[in-house]
């Protein structure tokens, strides 16, 4: 049966399960990718963008989903969203980037509980989130454990940047998808590198060493990686088979990563 969904894309929601289930928002009408898999899938890009803060329509976007102006005012782009020990939102007496663009907005999202993570994606690398099992999945992390919790996103950021000249913060999208992960023993280099942290940021070290083992849907990994994207094709298709991160696998090595496509209009036809 021929069934086709049109709507703007969003990034795919998760469900922590083994393996993962997701799920794309098309116009109201969740679609389960899950079992789209092993299936002929077709994307047609609809040559349309709509800002994901404002809903405008836009050229091009920016920060995954927005227009320029949103890009340059709101709160959820500005620069402590990625470098978290930027951000003052916990101190009445310092002002932040997001806190001049919506200060309620700045003391909800940065002062609430936060945890540093180590995981392996494609390698180890350290981060801050304040939605673990989320962030883990959309990084594409088969193993991940909590490091420290802290009341605020500043304090984590402190910690990242610590361990930093330790660790990588970066993951390697292509070793991801081909699923070449190097393996080291999480909570060995957990106790090790916390020696590393200064000792007023040892308050804050999470006791919980549970391994969190993340599994993704895929039937089997390619050995090599090719991104496609809707800037330079409308049509994106072929059999789906497999997905990690927020990326879509095709057998063919094909790679399509939703997030990027925030805002986008497309069909998607199955």
């Amino acid at each position: 049966m021929h069934v086709d969904y049109t709507g703007h894309i969003i990034k795919m929601r998760t469900t922590y399960s083994y393996p993962i289930t997701y799920e794309l928002l098309m116009n109201e009408q969740l679609i389960c990718m899950n079992d789209l898999i092993k299936k002929y899938i077709v994307l047609k890009y609809e040559h349309e963008i709509n800002c994901i803060g404002c809903g405008r329509q836009t050229n091009k976007s920016f920060a995954q989903g927005y227009c320029y102006p949103c890009f340059l005012n709101s709160p959820s782009t500005s620069d402590c969203i990625m470098k978290p020990e930027r951000c003052n939102a916990h101190d009445f007496n310092k002002t932040s980037q997001c806190k001049e663009r919506d200060l309620e907005w700045a003391e909800n999202y940065h002062n609430q509980t936060t945890y540093v993570y180590l995981a392996l994606s494609s390698g180890l690398k350290v981060g801050v989130t304040n939605d673990i099992n989320t962030r883990w999945i959309d990084q594409g992390a088969v193993q991940a454990i909590k490091f420290a919790k802290t009341p605020n996103r500043f304090l984590s950021g402190q910690i990242e940047v610590a361990l930093k000249q330790y660790v990588a913060d970066k993951t390697s999208w292509q070793r991801m998808l081909k699923n070449d992960v190097v393996y080291q023993d999480l909570q060995e280099m957990k106790h090790e590198l916390k020696n590393k942290l200064a000792e007023d940021l040892h308050q804050y070290f999470h006791p919980d060493d549970t391994i969190h083992k993340i599994k993704y849907p895929v039937e089997s990994y390619p050995e090599k990686v090719k991104s496609v994207n809707f800037d330079k094709e409308s049509i994106i298709e072929g059999r789906l088979w497999g997905i990690k991160g927020q990326y879509l696998i095709f057998d063919d090595g094909r790679v399509f990563n939703v997030r990027r496509h925030n805002g986008y209009r497309a069909t998607l036809e199955i």
